[in-house]
């Protein structure tokens, strides 16, 4: 065989008239694509439960929060509270009683998640200063609607209070409930 069909047969192989890249070739690029998905990371965490149990997701380019489970080094273990919005004007009533979860950071903040007309509304609950019992919450959705809430806590678990919505729906807030 001379050097010019060697050379030929290294460069390219033909099988049915097709041709075949070099196996190292195909070897390298299933690599780069597989360390691609390795390395690619996504979160879809839930961020609170609906009326009837489902988890309920929302999508954010934020960090999804520390649910719970935090080891005694890095501080205390999150809670998380069920809290009941109940209706208390006549725009609430069409949509009826709400339910959500506020995560407990232990620490004066909060994360703050419920059904609203179809959508997730997220937000943060957070302590007001030099008040360690009473707080305010916001929550928004990717509609545009959103709340606003004050409470106070009777304890670390439990608290009340009133939340207005965007469209001018008034809530009754229970947490812990």
């Amino acid at each position: 065989m001379n050097t010019t069909a060697k050379i030929q047969i290294q460069k390219t192989k033909r099988l049915n008239g097709k041709t075949r890249r070099p196996l190292r070739i195909m070897c390298f690029a299933a690599a780069v694509a597989g360390s691609a998905l390795l390395l690619s990371g996504c979160y879809v965490m839930p961020v609170g439960r609906d009326e009837n149990g489902k988890p309920v997701y929302a999508y954010t380019t934020a960090r999804p929060p520390v649910m719970s489970g935090q080891s005694a080094a890095s501080g205390p273990v999150s809670a998380v509270l069920n809290v009941k919005l109940y209706p208390i004007n006549n725009i609430a009533n069409q949509t009826g009683m709400l339910v959500g979860q506020v995560t407990n950071m232990m620490n004066g903040k909060g994360r703050f998640t419920f059904n609203y007309q179809g959508e997730t509304l997220v937000g943060e609950a957070t302590r007001v200063s030099n008040d360690k019992r009473r707080g305010i919450a916001s929550a928004y959705g990717p509609s545009g609607t959103f709340a606003k809430c004050e409470y106070q806590m009777s304890n670390a678990m439990t608290g009340a209070g009133t939340c207005s919505f965007s469209n001018n729906a008034m809530y009754q807030l229970h947490i812990g409930a």
